[in-house]
């Protein structure tokens, strides 16, 4: 039997998955943008924007850097690891980094590594998750051996230009009823739109621009998400 707790379920505050309500994304073109080549300024930025989540109570956060190089990846993965001891990471599309910087796991897209490759790579007790944007590929990521799906874009979002078709809520419970893993939905998600989200059958949704775009506090920001499930 698929999903049937509803929305009353969910505002009441009962889930059916451990998985953490809020997953940040910290792109690294949004977050770095004026302190990318000074790598002393680069690693005490992100070092202080990972302790600020971990202050807000955030559980996990996924690093996504499509411009730099593995060393330089490597090098931020570190430098994030350091400033957050207990929270779980996850590098986005690199799983050959993760082990060697003490991360939790690693998040890949339909033109990245399999999920099954990268299983292979990282072993049973790595958090291997997937990016999908049809019911097809939310099908086909059921079988496959990964801790949770991501669906989106859910809302329209600037973050990435080659997104796919959006999806709107209606894409969010389709996927809801395809799936009984964790459900993570992605894409234009704010505080306002997320409870919509939610209702809509999503277990987390991840969320990068309305935590990490400049005018955001990052602390206050991820609380008031936080605080939506409360």
């Amino acid at each position: 039997m698929k999903r049937e707790a509803g929305k009353e379920g969910r505002r009441n505050g009962l889930r059916s998955s451990p998985f953490p309500v809020l997953y940040p994304i910290l792109d690294a073109g949004l977050a770095l943008r004026d302190c990318a080549s000074d790598l002393d300024a680069r690693w005490e930025r992100l070092r202080l924007l990972v302790r600020e989540l971990a202050a807000a109570g955030v559980e996990l956060m996924q690093y996504r850097n499509k411009i730099d190089e593995d060393v330089l990846v490597a090098q931020d993965a570190l430098a994030m690891r350091e400033a957050a001891p207990q929270m779980k990471l996850i590098l986005n599309d690199r799983p050959s980094l993760v082990a060697a910087a003490g991360w939790d796991g690693v998040h890949v897209g339909q033109g990245d590594a399999s999920p099954a490759e990268a299983r292979a790579l990282l072993g049973p007790r790595a958090v291997v998750g997937v990016s999908t944007h049809t019911d097809e590929q939310v099908m086909a990521a059921d079988r496959e051996p990964v801790d949770y799906i991501a669906v989106g874009p859910v809302y329209s979002t600037m973050t990435k230009l080659d997104t796919s078709p959006l999806i709107g809520v209606e894409g969010v419970m389709r996927a809801r009823a395809l799936t009984q893993k964790p459900l993570v939905a992605i894409g234009g998600i704010t505080s306002e739109n997320a409870p919509a989200v939610y209702d809509a059958g999503a277990d987390s949704v991840a969320v990068i621009s309305a935590i990490f775009a400049a005018g955001c506090a990052p602390r206050k920001s991820a609380k008031d998400f936080l605080a939506i499930f409360k």
